[in-house]
């Protein structure tokens, strides 16, 4: 399945915040670095299952933020930093990291989160957010995968409605290496889909 006949609607997202109970998503801005590398950018813990390797220096976040703060200016282009809103702390992040056949196509969405922040439940409201989102413009279907190990993070795919499709080999360039990824379909819940 894909987006509906008439295509998904793309709008500019560069100020688009999203809301949750416990969560601000907002655009990354380049004073995020520090607590992004601070709190997962540089952990090896969490970023073993992420495309790119631990930050050395937050020199490198600043970088990265700096290439995701341009990005904006692409319609499709969705990504969130995820913002504790009782305290403002940087906790995570949340993107479209790419469409399965274009941009009209399924959108693939991609997440961290600080590990000190595992098993709250942060993840799942930050991902249910972007779901709403992305299926109130037009999507029918969203990918998420998550290596096998990762059970957090398939735990809260599986919360979110991720029915499981396979598995497959995602080569990481920047990792040098090649892993097995269980990939995951959520529809959406619209009247005739």
């Amino acid at each position: 399945m894909g987006p509906l006949s008439n295509g998904p609607i793309l709008v500019k997202h560069m100020k688009l915040t999203l809301n949750t109970q416990k969560l601000l998503l907002r655009p990354f801005e380049v004073g995020d670095d520090e607590a992004m590398f601070s709190g997962w950018a540089n952990d090896p813990e969490v970023t073993r299952y992420l495309t790119w390797n631990p930050h050395e220096s937050v020199e490198k976040t600043r970088l990265l933020i700096e290439r995701w703060t341009a990005e904006y200016e692409k319609p499709e282009r969705l990504n969130f930093a995820i913002e504790l809103k009782a305290t403002g702390e940087l906790i995570g992040g949340i993107d479209v990291c790419g469409y399965l056949g274009g941009v009209n196509g399924v959108p693939v969405i991609g997440y961290v989160l600080a590990k000190k922040h595992w098993g709250n439940g942060y993840m799942t409201e930050a991902l249910t957010r972007v779901l709403e989102l992305l299926f109130s413009r037009g999507y029918d279907m969203v990918r998420v995968d998550a290596m096998p190990e990762n059970i957090g993070s398939i735990r809260v795919i599986q919360k979110c409605g991720g029915e499981y499709i396979g598995t497959e080999d995602m080569e990481r360039p920047l990792k040098n290496d090649t892993v097995k990824v269980n990939m995951y379909e959520v529809k959406s819940k619209r009247p005739g889909r």
